[in-house]
């Protein structure tokens, strides 16, 4: 018999399909839309919070790109007491898990926002480390192995709760990345958050975007999340972290993807903004597969990703 469920951190998650963070909201955007149930949705990961409100970038925030996306939201949020008074009561916690996104501009802002939300009922916290460093520039945590793994000491000493670490695939390293983290107390990881990209217009002779600067999301990620999960997946199974895999994913084929390539769970982001019905599509569509295939759960899928012999990987 097939089981979709998967347990990530001690969660038992109904499905092995979650909601990335941004395109989630504070997990109530979606319910009005006409057939969603976040009943469908293995794990929602809630907007990225900081300690205080923010009013985010200028316009342009968002703008379309070859098989993608660019956002610079700049973590629009009305600041951690606000969700936790405001949002939080509003969410019906028996429907699926709700895990909140962490982000912060200092070691210290990130530690006061976990210890916030270690007083609430959500089960796990992620923490966004693709945030930038305030005190080194503007560099973003997660490209600095060493700030990484401070980040996450910080927010480990002040909370019981799962930490997963959402890995930036802009770091030249990512399987020391998340080595590091993990020996600082990284329960479960999630890869890969967006790419840096920017878009131009050729008329104004400008970028598009009102910060110059975005993430890239989509399609167009896939084939780097593939390989930095796979590389990812080298270090943690070592010590038996779980992977949520997420950059591109619009079927149930991207997602099986995923779990070859050492994923114990993925994420949807820019897909479901187009489609909000189609993490439903995707767990039929993976059990299908797993009807085909002979498996009967998710982690008998989990880094069966065979190597071409006699090929060294690049990069």
């Amino acid at each position: 018999m097939v089981d979709l469920s998967v347990e990530i951190c001690g969660m038992k998650c109904s499905s092995p399909v979650a909601m990335a963070s941004g395109n989630a909201g504070y997990g109530i955007e979606y319910q009005s839309v006409s057939g969603f149930s976040n009943q469908d949705v293995g794990a929602v990961f809630l907007k990225g919070t900081t300690l205080e409100p923010k009013l985010g970038n200028k316009p342009e925030r968002v703008m379309e790109s070859a098989s993608g996306l660019l956002n610079s939201i700049g973590l629009q949020n009305p600041g951690a007491h606000e969700v936790i008074n405001r949002y939080l009561p509003k969410l019906d916690l028996s429907q699926s898990q709700f895990i909140i996104n962490v982000s912060g501009s200092s070691i210290e802002e990130y530690a006061e926002v976990v210890r916030l939300f270690d007083q609430t009922d959500l089960p796990a916290m992620e923490i966004n480390i693709s945030c930038p460093n305030v005190k080194k520039g503007g560099a973003a945590f997660g490209n600095d192995p060493e700030m990484a793994a401070r980040v996450v000491e910080a927010c480990r000493a002040n909370t019981s709760k799962p930490l997963i670490v959402k890995l930036s695939p802009n770091q030249t390293d990512i399987a020391e990345g998340a080595r590091r983290v993990i020996d600082a107390g990284a329960d479960a990881l999630s890869a890969i958050n967006t790419l840096m990209g920017m878009q131009i217009d050729a008329h104004t002779r400008k970028p598009t975007l009102g910060n110059n600067q975005g993430g890239l999301s989509g399609p167009a990620i896939k084939p780097v999340a593939l390989l930095k999960v796979h590389q990812v997946y080298q270090v943690a199974k070592q010590h038996n972290i779980p992977i949520i895999g997420l950059g591109g994913i619009t079927s149930a084929e991207d997602a099986i993807e995923f779990f070859l390539a050492g994923a114990s769970m993925v994420a949807i982001g820019t897909a479901v903004a187009k489609d909000p019905l189609l993490v439903k599509k995707v767990n039929k569509g993976i059990m299908a597969y797993m009807k085909q295939h002979g498996y009967q759960t998710i982690a008998e899928m989990t880094g069966l990703l065979e190597l071409n012999t006699d090929t060294v990987l690049c990069g």
